[in-house]
């Protein structure tokens, strides 16, 4: 495995131990550090350990999209079209939310892989349909934001 492929399972892993924390916080209405806390504590009983700089990127992304979420939210609100936030099914309204917030907030990030990796988030933690709505309004979020050229 090369450098490169390594560094992109360690953040794939990092993202789902993120969307499992946001999970956990909206769901189970804890605290944020609740959430991380617990996490790590279920995690711990797995074969495979997240590395320290994974899991410093997971809880950045978790808590990150919890410091922003009311301009996530905006966002996702004007372009989830004919979509309440309420109304969306909860695990893709997170998907969504960290997919926005790292798209806001991580530049290192490519936007192309951003969305790469939320539509894998939705395939493997949500329904097919789900993938579709996950890749349009990330796209129309994208496509909206400053810089991006369109």
């Amino acid at each position: 495995m090369t450098a490169s492929a390594a560094r992109t399972g360690s953040r794939h892993r990092a993202r789902e131990a993120a969307l499992q924390m946001l999970y956990q916080w909206e769901v189970g209405r804890v605290e944020p550090a609740v959430a991380l806390t617990g996490h790590w504590a279920i995690e711990q009983d797995e074969a495979k350990p997240v590395s320290a700089p994974a899991r410093r990127f997971a809880e950045q992304l978790a808590t990150g999209t919890i410091a922003h979420l009311a301009e996530i939210d905006a966002l996702l609100t004007k372009h989830a079209q004919n979509w309440r936030l309420e109304r969306m099914a909860i695990i893709d309204r997170l998907i969504l939310r960290l997919a926005v917030h790292e798209l806001l907030y991580v530049p290192e990030t490519s936007p192309a892989v951003v969305i790469d990796e939320a539509l894998e988030l939705a395939r493997t933690f949500s329904e097919e349909d789900a993938v579709r709505f996950v890749n349009g309004v990330l796209d129309a979020v994208h496509k909206n934001l400053p810089g991006t050229g369109q």
